[in-house]
Order: C-alpha cells, then sequence, then structure tokens
C-alpha cells in the first residue's frame, strides 16, 4: 500500500513536470512570435519636413532612401519646400505635425521661435546620450565639441537639448583675395586698419563694405560682441541683463556699425531685402565693395555669377577692437527637431541620430552642407577647406549663441530691434544711439518674459 502510494506521487509529479513543460514550450513559442512580430515591426510613416535650401532637394530624397535601407521599419514621407513655414505652419494650427523638422531660428517667420516661445519642442538630449543608428559610438562622441550647451540648442539653459545641431558654417567678413592682392592691400586685422583701407579703396572708387541684408548682421554683431567683452558679456547680452546694451563694450559694437555707414556701397540700403540681395552678394565679385558679412553657402549661391578676372573667394574672421586683441568667426548651423506634439517621437530621434552617421555625413558633404562631426574637415578639398579651417590658420575663435527664449512680448522683437534696424542706421535716419537706447528697451521688456 505503501509502495503504491509512492508510484502513484511519483507519477504525478511526471505529469506537473510534463504538463509545465508543455506549457513552458507554448509560452516560448509565443514570445519567439512577439519577438518575430517585433523584429519585423509594424511600419512607422515618419513625416519629415526640411527647409530646401541653397544645398538643394536631391540629398533629402538619398537621405530618405539610405535610411530607409538601413531601417526597413520606417518609411519616410518628405516635406521639402523653400517656403517651408508656409505649408507646415497651417498644418500645425489644424493638429497635423510633422515628426521631424530641419528649419532653423533667425528665419523672418520666426516659426521655429513661436514653437520655442510655446514651450512646443520634444526634449531631445537623450539623442546625444545614445548610439548613432547604426553605429556603435554615442551621438554625443561624435560630434564636435561645443555645439550642444547653447542657447542655439538649449533655449532654456536648463541642461536640456531641444533642437540638433545640424550643417554648421564659420561665419565672417567674404572678400575677394585677388583683388587685394592685384592691389598690395593688406588684409586688415583691427577696426582701424580696415578704416585706413576704406579711405585706399575710396580714392579708387570702391567701397569697404556691403551686406546681404540686415539678417545677416546676427552672426556679425555676435561676432562684435565677443570681441568685445568675451564669452560672458555675450551671454549677459543674450540674457537681457539689466543695462548690458549701454554698456561700453556694447557701445563700442554700435559705433562701429554706425561708421560703417559712411563706407557702405551707396546702393546697399535699397538692396538690401529678399528679392534683391545677390546685387549687393555681386558688389564682392564685380570688386565694386571689399567686404561683406556672409557664410561659406555664398560661394555656391553664387557659383553662376559673373566676376571680375582673377577673382578668389576668401574669408576673414571679424576685425579686433584692438591690436593684438581677439577675433572671432561666429559658427552659423541650422536645427533640427522635433514637435511636442509629434505622433512618432521615438522614431524620430532615431532618425536624428542618424544624421551625424558616416553614411548621412557623406551625403550632406556631397551637396556642399557639412555636419559638425568629428574628422569632417579632413575630408573637405580645395576653397571649402580654406573656409573651414579658419581657426586654425586665422587664429580666430568660434562664436556661438543666440537670445534666450522668452514667453510673447506684444511687439517686442529683438531681432527686429537689433538687426532690422541697421538700414535705417546705414541710411542716416536714426544714430546708433537711438538705435542703442531702443535695443536696451526691448531688452528691458523681455527679461521677466525669459522661459
Amino acid at each position: 500500500m505503501k509502495l503504491k502510494k509512492i508510484v502513484w506521487m511519483f507519477a504525478l509529479v511526471l505529469l506537473v513536470v510534463g504538463l509545465a513543460a508543455c506549457s513552458g514550450d507554448k509560452e516560448e513559442g509565443d514570445n519567439n512570435d512577439a519577438a518575430g512580430d517585433k523584429d519585423k515591426g509594424k511600419q512607422t510613416t515618419l513625416k519629415v519636413a526640411a527647409l530646401e535650401s541653397a544645398y538643394g532637394a536631391d540629398m533629402w530624397n538619398k537621405i530618405a532612401e539610405s535610411y530607409e535601407a538601413a531601417n526597413e521599419n520606417v518609411k519616410i514621407e518628405l516635406t521639402l519646400k523653400k517656403n517651408l513655414e508656409e505649408v507646415i505652419r497651417p498644418n500645425m494650427q489644424a493638429g497635423e505635425y510633422p515628426d521631424a523638422v530641419l528649419l532653423a531660428t533667425g528665419r523672418p517667420e520666426a516659426l521655429t521661435e513661436t514653437l520655442i516661445k510655446e514651450n512646443g519642442l520634444e526634449d531631445i538630449s537623450d539623442v546625444f546620450e545614445g548610439k548613432v543608428y547604426g553605429e556603435d559610438i554615442n551621438v554625443k562622441d561624435k560630434m564636435l565639441s561645443g555645439f550642444t550647451n547653447t542657447l542655439a540648442t538649449n533655449p532654456y539653459a536648463d541642461g536640456k537639448t531641444y533642437l540638433a545641431p545640424m550643417f554648421y558654417s564659420p561665419t565672417g567678413l567674404f572678400y575677394n583675395a585677388g583683388l587685394l592682392e592685384e592691389k598690395g592691400w593688406e588684409v586688415p586685422k583691427t577696426w582701424d586698419e580696415m578704416w585706413e583701407l576704406g579711405e585706399k579703396a575710396q580714392a579708387e572708387g570702391i567701397s569697404l563694405f556691403t551686406y546681404p541684408t540686415t539678417g545677416y548682421f546676427d552672426t556679425f554683431i555676435g561676432s562684435m560682441l565677443y570681441a568685445a567683452g568675451g564669452t560672458d558679456f555675450f551671454n549677459s547680452a543674450m540674457t537681457y541683463e539689466d543695462g548690458i546694451w549701454e554698456s561700453k563694450e556694447a557701445t563700442k559694437v554700435f559705433e562701429t556699425v554706425e561708421k560703417l555707414k559712411d563706407y557702405t556701397e551707396k546702393n546697399t540700403v535699397a538692396n538690401a531685402n529678399p528679392n534683391d540681395f545677390t546685387k549687393n552678394q555681386r558688389l564682392i565679385l564685380d570688386n565694386k565693395a571689399l567686404f561683406m558679412p556672409n557664410g561659406t553657402w555664398v560661394a555656391g549661391e553664387m557659383a553662376e555669377a559673373p566676376r571680375a578676372e582673377n577673382f578668389e573667394w576668401a574669408m576673414m574672421p571679424m576685425p579686433a577692437f584692438e591690436e593684438g586683441g581677439d577675433r572671432y568667426a561666429f559658427t552659423f548651423f541650422e536645427q533640427m527637431w522635433i514637435p511636442a506634439a509629434a505622433k512618432n517621437k521615438d522614431a524620430a530621434k532615431e532618425f536624428i541620430s542618424y544624421m551625424y552617421s558616416d553614411e548621412a555625413a557623406k551625403i550632406f558633404l556631397e551637396a556642399g552642407a557639412i555636419q559638425p562631426v568629428n574628422g569632417i574637415i579632413d575630408q573637405l578639398e580645395g576653397q571649402n577647406k580654406t573656409f573651414y579651417s579658419v581657426y586654425e590658420s586665422e587664429g580666430a575663435l568660434p562664436a556661438m549663441g543666440t537670445f534666450a527664449s522668452t514667453k510673447p512680448v506684444p511687439g517686442v522683437n529683438m531681432g527686429d530691434t537689433l538687426y532690422g534696424s541697421i538700414d535705417s542706421v546705414m541710411s542716416g535716419k536714426i544714430s546708433y544711439k537711438e538705435w542703442q537706447a531702443n535695443v536696451e528697451a526691448a531688452s528691458d521688456k523681455l527679461r521677466d518674459a525669459m522661459n
């Protein structure tokens, strides 16, 4: 009886173990099926909106093809427009948002700034802590240093990144090296040398200065602010510190811009608009003006324009205010971001990380768009290598940053006040002191509205 009981219990144990094993097999099979489904993935349609700039649309089509080949679970739906804001703004107002947007700050429509002020951008700090899509390296380690700790990427100064830096370009004063060589004129390193050269040029019917539009003064004045007072001074100006625009450092900047009025080509102000700005850029090509603020993209933008014999593009950093003083070349970069209301944020973050991959950087480079990744300068040739080596060859210091984000203040726009007023300064309608007072007044109104 006892033996029977033992045999019965042993059989029962075997039965339970067998059932558990069957159950385990089924569960494991279900998990494998689920993993298989996950690997196959439900295809995501990622809506990417990008400004069609001087780099052209073809590079974005190649990026889409390349990414789809690398990630079969994603289908890229591209919106490429030169007037991108006009196309996507109405859709966004109707609740239809792109998943990823390439659109920089500093444009007249200010769509990106609007999203910043409304806290409408997604925090993408984790993108830079994670891997580059398809590569075994973190995004932050792949990137050039200094690009993700400025107000241009961290607009709230809260230690979080909301805008990804893309397509960087040193900016400075562009000129025809062939003309200066022909005349035997030295490239000026200080503002005093600039004024001396201006007198020589005027004697030969050549203006010292021109500018495409007042918008190009953002990097121009930014570099001057750095040169006048250094990094801390610049950051104080960008965060609306009380009295900063009335300081001796700021006054030096305002006075210098007003003095340029006497050396600026006479038709510049009339042509400083979106329709005619290339006429001002042509002044450099035709040897009618010596210097203009611009970025490395200008060479491609004017590639088909006629030019003087022996023309050779060159770029110099902003002149120093005194002998031996620091000279700066402001680094402009475009920005990519994810709307906070986007539907596919995780997929958009993976796509942004891919922007820093070797494959993507190569595609962009072929179109002339330079990503801020390590080793990129070694891949440049000719004119571009000269432009991007300004920090080494000219001893220039890099300058980066922009104004801190604020809540909307009716009737106040710092960009319009600081840069948009320059046409009036150049035409003599207002003095630098009036301009300076207006900027300080705008800063006062924005200080308490800072996000």
